[in-house]
């Protein structure tokens, strides 16, 4: 997965929880928008880019993972899902778990990215969004435990 979803380089001592938080969203926006005009989000990337949106190099990291990996990312995802497919998600619920999924496997304690997509389930989607996310992230992050 992208090899820079881990580094950091954007968010350097001193606002780096701040800088982390609004590049995951800059990401959930893209994807999101990739998403629901069914669009490469690497072309809605550049679009931002080239209407001359700020996107940090930690949300292009964490599209680039998306997209990389989506087959890997989804299948991760179904198997953690009870009674749900990943396609009958909510849009932004879908995106958000796809982001904490690529966070979790590029290094990124899985307590913190479960902690930033319930805060963001709960903030853009809905109260119980929030338990769902994390309740799947959860059981994904025990399996993810007990392989190691």
């Amino acid at each position: 997965m992208g090899a820079g979803a881990g580094s950091g380089a954007d968010a350097p001592a001193g606002g780096g929880h701040r800088r982390r938080r609004a590049a995951r969203r800059a990401a959930l926006d893209i994807l999101f928008q990739a998403d629901v005009t069914d669009t490469d989000p690497s072309d809605v990337l550049a679009a931002w880019r080239a209407a001359g949106r700020t996107v940090p190099d930690y949300a292009a990291d964490l599209i680039a993972g998306v997209t990389a990996n989506l087959e890997e990312v989804d299948a991760v995802l179904q198997e953690h899902l009870e009674d749900w497919t990943v396609p009958r998600l909510a849009t932004v619920d879908r995106a958000i778990l796809r982001i904490a999924v690529v966070e979790m496997r590029t290094g990124i304690p899985p307590a913190v990215a479960i902690n930033e997509a319930v805060e963001a389930a709960r903030e853009l989607s809905t109260e119980a969004s929030g338990r769902f996310v994390n309740g799947v992230l959860g059981r994904i992050a025990r399996v993810a435990d007990e392989q190691e």
